[in-house]
């Protein structure tokens, strides 16, 4: 049919059976006997184990990596720091300020969280922070002191700020049960060089292996078999993922094989993006204690106290060399070893074009740069945070304070705690061995909004236990009578500051047969003496007639009305037999600092979550101010005591310029000494005492003034106005000493003296002792005053 054409047939391709090789028919027939045990075996664990277990391996591995939540610790930090014209700022203050909040001093001060400078010209580099009130971006400021305060804050170029702050410090941190520090941030938060660093040198084939990399188990292998032990890893950073995330550390083949299956199984499940993301938080990089650190962000604080975004190249490569061993590469036990691993890594950056060879000569040639202690707070101020967990704990649980992932954002002043403690310390120091026994605490607080700026609970201010600012109840001693006073001049038509009272001994017969005769401390009476001198020297026999006048119920009910339960309405009271904590009396005392407004001690200012979402804003509501006028006369008073009264060692200590206003406070027997004072914007209560109850022979002006003293001369502070200057409301006029009555200001020892307006005397008398001179003739053999002051108190 078709000429010429023949038809090619198609050549079989089919094999033939086994059975068509005799060879091959006689070797399976001698080898099958001993195979299909194994076989079937094996096909059965395959079948019947191996793929169930995967499967059931693959859901859990889904569902915990899907739901993967680190534990995240739970955060505080201070106050950030405000800087303005006119803020009260030393040159040690602001330092301390910056050096706490892990700023470094370099040259430049050009890249965040880097300062340089000092004495009167800061420039300073900030970071920027977010928190519940807002926040602002890193910026670089020129800040320019000048006497007690800042002269001026400019930009780069020269143009006038008129607020920023410095990001607020970290003063604690609340872990859960794991015990783990860690910051968690995404991929785009972290210095480029630091991800493809990392692949260089623990996974160079990351992007293209299946979760496990043969031909880098080979190499590791020849490797530690031509050195003879351990010398390089052969594991991706997938499998030291599933490593930590999911296995113990036990080197058995059992593990190993779970490794890389459950490494296969994530890499086929996820991207690269979710693992390295999930890699960079959860790589172990250190231990501090029992406090284990994970994750690159939290390491970049834990050795260079900065954040990871401000780290240098060979910063990066210490933190990425760190992966093979925080342990034995820890660059604060063995720094030699960790400065060869550094530029080791570097060299690798170099060798992968990640670096020229420039930058890596210069990198390699820079110290490791590691700071001396490591930062992580906490509880580092555990007075203070037993009250921020008592402020905040009505609105959070235990278990969302601890490992919850939460920022807490404090109203705590670094530089004024750290003076505190300082204070304390140095105060019962210069005791020597008589103040061995002696313990102490202080609240230091902002009055005009309450703020809690430091607290002290112990004299061994880091060791956390009895809080004796918060929880010690001690007899306050003549730390009371200026709210005793104070009830007084609340009848300013009545009393005043010039108003006569007798300072006569006392004997007072009471319910139980006994009689009460107290005393002056320098055991003498003083006649009859103006009120505010009974009060600047702290006059016993003078408060109790005063007490007995005004009715010591009306004291009572006044101290009742902050709050404090079972005031014992005895003539005692007047003198201080009542028992308060120095936050109790610190928050009677911001009643007369802030001008007659009753606020509330606090500690915690927002809280916002893991995402910086905020939860939570704590804010006080100033109510109107009560007794503002008599509260103008009775701190014209204790601005008295510290110019000339039991509290003048604040004059001749060189500190008059701060006018400021306090009260000595010494119980019975010389068990407590107290002293509350306070300037423009900071109110001090210091307590010293014994925890047995037994004399300490102090006055409140030789042991708590002097911690006092030691604060508010360091601690940056605006002055009171002067005592000549109390503002409206107030009228002053020249007062006799001896007749009490308006006199000329010509007129010897005439004392000019504010009143409450429209209650000050109106009629001018002439000099009370020409007078007298003229009545008898003159002569030398007129009284004086009784101004003779008691003993320190």
């Amino acid at each position: 049919m078709y000429a010429g054409l023949s038809i090619i047939r198609p050549v079989s391709t089919t094999v033939p059976p086994l059975t068509h090789f005799p060879r091959i028919r006689s070797f399976w027939r001698v080898v099958w006997p001993w195979l299909r045990y194994p076989f079937w075996g094996g096909l059965g664990f395959v079948v019947g184990f191996l793929v169930p277990y995967t499967l059931v391996l693959n859901a859990s591995v889904q569902e915990r990596f899907n739901d993967l939540v680190f534990s995240v610790p739970t955060r505080v930090y201070a106050r950030p720091l405000p800087l303005r014209v006119g803020e009260p700022m030393t040159p040690k203050a602001l330092e301390l300020e910056l050096k706490f909040a892990g700023y470094t001093h370099d040259d430049e001060g050009r890249t965040p969280g880097t300062w340089t400078g000092g004495d009167t010209r800061f420039v300073i580099s900030s970071r920027g922070y977010a928190g519940p009130e807002g926040g602002e971006l890193p910026r670089r400021i020129e800040v320019t002191l000048g006497g007690h305060d800042i002269a001026s804050v400019t930009d780069t170029k020269g143009r006038a700020i008129a607020l920023t702050h410095l990001d607020p410090a970290r003063i604690a941190t609340l872990y859960g049960a794991e015990q783990e520090e860690r910051r968690v941030v995404g991929l785009k938060e972290l210095p480029p060089l630091l991800i493809t660093g990392l692949q260089a040198v623990e996974d160079r084939n990351f992007n293209s292996n299946i979760g496990i990399d043969f031909g880098a188990i080979a190499r590791a292998a020849w490797a530690d078999l031509r050195a003879g032990h351990i010398v390089q890893g052969g594991s991706t950073l997938t499998q030291q993922l599933v490593r930590n995330l999911y296995l113990d550390r036990n080197q058995t083949i059992v593990r190993k094989l779970n490794e890389a299956l459950l490494a296969i199984l994530i890499k086929y499940h996820y991207g690269k993006e979710r693992i390295l993301e999930a890699y960079v938080n959860e790589v172990f990089l250190g231990q501090k204690g029992n406090q284990a650190v994970h994750g690159f962000a939290a390491a970049a604080e834990f050795y260079f106290g900065r954040r990871v975004q401000e780290l240098s190249p060979a910063d990066i490569a210490l933190l990425v060399g760190l992966v093979r061993g925080p342990s034995y590469y820890n660059p604060r036990s063995h720094p030699e070893r960790a400065l060869a691993r550094r530029n080791h890594v570097l060299a690798e950056f170099n060798k992968t074009g990640l670096l020229d060879n420039a930058a890596t000569m210069r990198a390699q040639a820079s110290p490791l740069g590691v700071i001396g202690r490591a930062r992580l707070p906490h509880d580092r101020f555990p007075a203070f945070m037993d009250l921020v967990r008592a402020q905040i704990m009505h609105d959070f649980s235990e278990d969302q304070l601890r490992g919850g992932g939460l920022s807490i954002f404090t109203t705590l002043d670094p530089a004024a705690q750290l003076y505190t403690e300082q204070a304390i310390a140095t105060t019962l120091k210069n005791m020597g061995k008589r103040g061995k026994p002696f313990q102490s605490a202080a609240v230091v607080t902002n009055p005009h909004n309450g703020n809690v700026l430091a607290m002290v609970g112990s004299r061994d201010p880091r060791k956390p236990g009895f809080n004796r600012a918060l929880d010690a109840r001690r007899s306050v001693g003549s730390a009371i009578k200026p709210f005793v006073y104070l009830v007084a001049l609340a009848q300013p038509t009545r009393w005043s500051l010039a108003s006569v009272i007798s300072d006569a001994p006392v004997n007072m017969k009471q319910p139980d047969g006994s009689v009460w005769t107290p005393k002056n401390d320098d055991n003498q009476s003083h006649g009859n003496v103006f009120l505010v001198d009974a009060l600047v020297n702290s006059w016993n026999l003078a408060t109790v007639h005063l007490g007995m006048a005004i009715g010591i119920q009306r004291v009572q009910q006044f101290l009742e009305s902050f709050g404090l339960k079972h005031v014992n309405p005895n003539p005692s009271l007047v003198l201080g037999a009542i028992d308060l904590s120095p936050a109790q009396l610190a928050y009677l005392y911001q009643f007369i600092a802030s001008g007659g407004h009753a606020l509330p001690l606090v500690a915690v200012r927002g809280v916002t979550d893991s995402h910086g979402k905020t939860l939570r804003r704590y804010r006080v509501h100033q109510d109107k101010a009560e007794y503002q006028l008599p509260i103008k006369l009775i701190t014209y008073a204790m601005q008295q005591v510290a110019l000339r009264g039991t509290a003048s060692t604040i004059a001749t200590s060189g500190m008059g310029w701060l006018h400021a206003a306090g009260k000595t406070g010494t119980s019975d027997s010389q068990r407590d000494s107290w002293f509350a004072g306070f300037t423009g914007n900071r109110l001090g209560v210091f307590w010293m005492g014994r925890d047995d109850n037994k004399p300490t022979h102090l006055w409140g002006s030789s042991g708590s003034l002097v911690a006092w003293r030691y604060l508010f001369s360091h601690m940056p502070t605006q002055p009171l106005p002067p005592p000549s200057d109390l503002g409206q409301g107030i009228d002053y006029v020249w007062i006799d000493p001896q007749s009490g009555e308006r006199t000329k200001p010509e007129c010897d020892g005439a004392r000019h003296m504010p009143f409450i307006a429209g209650t000050e005397p109106t009629e001018v008398h002439g000099c009370f002792w020409q007078q007298f001179e003229g009545l008898f003739g003159g002569g030398n053999d007129a009284p004086t005053p009784s101004t003779q002051p008691s003993a320190p108190r």
